[in-house]
């Protein structure tokens, strides 16, 4: 784990990946544990559960420090763009074709 940062929509992960893991086992992973001890805990009045899906960005060794910097700045950065605004720009930058159905929703305020 090279840096974790939250907000209150999402969460960012930085990590190295080896080549034999893939990206959907460790967020299986994260997601479920994670779930199971907030649930266990009790820290909430309701059941907590992730949104289906993740996002997920490749990045190459010489941009490391930069990824670093902007997972830890995540609450001054997002008083600029919202999380949604930059999720969906980075999708056009990247060329990525997306179906608005699958992207990221609002958390249910209950």
């Amino acid at each position: 784990m090279m840096a974790i940062n939250n907000m209150p929509d999402h969460l960012h992960l930085f990590f190295g990946l080896h080549p034999t893991e893939s990206i959907s086992s460790i967020m299986e992973a994260v997601k479920g544990d994670s779930s199971k001890w907030i649930n266990e805990q009790a820290f909430l009045h309701n059941r907590f559960q992730w949104q289906e899906g993740y996002g997920a960005l490749s990045h190459s060794r010489s941009q490391i420090d930069g990824v670093v910097k902007y997972v830890l700045q995540q609450q001054e950065h997002h008083r600029k763009i919202t999380f949604l605004e930059e999720y969906r720009k980075m999708l056009v930058q990247a060329g990525v074709a997306y179906d608005e159905r699958y992207i990221f929703m609002e958390p249910l305020v209950e």
